[in-house]
């Protein structure tokens, strides 16, 4: 049985799990009758503590997923994926009000091609956002405050408060992750699309 490694930017739990959970969805379709091993390794995003766009997200994701190709060339055993996850907040103008969006983003890569994923979006209060956007403040931290409890990153996070528990932030970087892995694991309908167009 071949083993596929899949190597993630991050050793927190929700985001393994994130990624432990989406393989268990499209491993079949990826490498059908293999067995796969999720690695963890701390890897600097590049970007701020809490992205504040969109373009921010994604550049994030992509560095930590470009980062750990640098820590693999080290290895004796190469991994078959890359995994860049980014959490963060993305804002927009709608009718000349202010409208700010947690999101979770993926992006992956087999060391020659890569692709990124997107969760949905859950609008966030205002008084939240002016505490991450205008203060500086971390969301991790604002969101602590918000809930008046500790340490919800590493639990159900800040989609989780927001949502009352209905998507947590594993669940909302299990999408990303599904999402972005998609020109694998559905590869003939991504060539097919490629073909069409030339």
């Amino acid at each position: 049985m071949e083993k596929i490694r899949i190597m993630v930017g991050s050793t927190r739990r929700p985001k393994l799990a994130a990624v432990q959970e989406a393989i268990r969805d499209f491993g079949p379709r990826l490498a059908p009758g293999s067995d796969f091993e999720v690695i963890g390794a701390e890897v600097e995003s590049g970007v701020g503590h809490t992205p504040a766009n969109r373009s921010e997200l994604m550049q994030g994701a992509r560095q930590r997923a470009e980062a750990l190709i640098r820590q693999a060339c080290e290895k004796p055993e190469p991994a078959h994926y890359f995994v860049g996850l980014e959490g963060g907040l993305d804002s927009i103008e709608e009718q000349g009000q202010r409208r700010v969006f947690l999101e979770s983003w993926a992006y992956v890569t087999d060391g020659r091609h890569g692709h990124f994923g997107r969760s949905g979006a859950v609008e966030i209060p205002d008084a939240l956002a002016r505490e991450v956007l205008e203060k500086g403040i971390e969301l991790s931290v604002a969101i602590d405050r918000f809930a008046g409890a500790v340490g919800i990153r590493d639990n159900q996070g800040a989609w989780g408060v927001l949502s009352s528990g209905l998507v947590s932030r594993t669940e909302a970087f299990r999408i990303a992750v599904v999402a972005a892995f998609a020109p694998f694991y559905n590869s003939k309908m991504y060539h097919a699309a490629s073909g069409a167009r030339s």
